[in-house]
């Protein structure tokens, strides 16, 4: 099995600055997946398809950043894991994810996952649609590839 680790920290470095804040100064916050506020930028090259993703909130270099990923109709996010633990909530869209181990489920908008740090994991957009998927990290965001 070869991998490949690719940090999603560089991809999301940039524009990072814009969604973190200072200690003690931070702001309530609410937004929608179609916010025009929200600096849509390309995924990392493990990510293939049409892939965006949005920080909410927090510094992706850190940990507890909050990020929204969008994959276009169809797209598939191939075998991968993440350092840190990820919690998942389907905003659009219809979603297969796999994690290793685990029978794959299919997401609704509005339905929750859970990915255990290190957990090799798959997902396929099976939308026509976009799926949007808000992702809460625990620790830095990053992404390995398994191939």
């Amino acid at each position: 099995m070869k991998r490949t680790t690719v940090w999603l920290v560089a991809a999301v470095l940039p524009w990072a600055s814009a969604a973190a804040q200072p200690a003690g100064s931070e702001r309530p916050l609410a937004m929608s997946r179609m916010d025009t506020s929200l600096k849509w930028r390309p995924c990392p090259p493990i990510y293939t398809g049409g892939c965006r993703l949005a920080v909410l909130h927090g510094d992706p270099a850190k940990p507890n950043a909050d990020v929204f990923l969008r994959v276009d109709g169809g797209t598939v996010l191939h075998n991968h894991r993440h350092s840190s633990a990820e919690r998942i909530v389907l905003v659009s869209g219809k979603l297969r994810v796999a994690y290793a181990g685990s029978a794959p489920s299919i997401l609704l908008a509005g339905h929750y996952a859970y990915g255990p740090a290190g957990a090799p994991h798959e997902a396929r957009c099976l939308s026509k649609m976009p799926c949007t998927l808000f992702i809460a990290f625990e620790g830095p965001v990053d992404a390995d590839l398994i191939k």
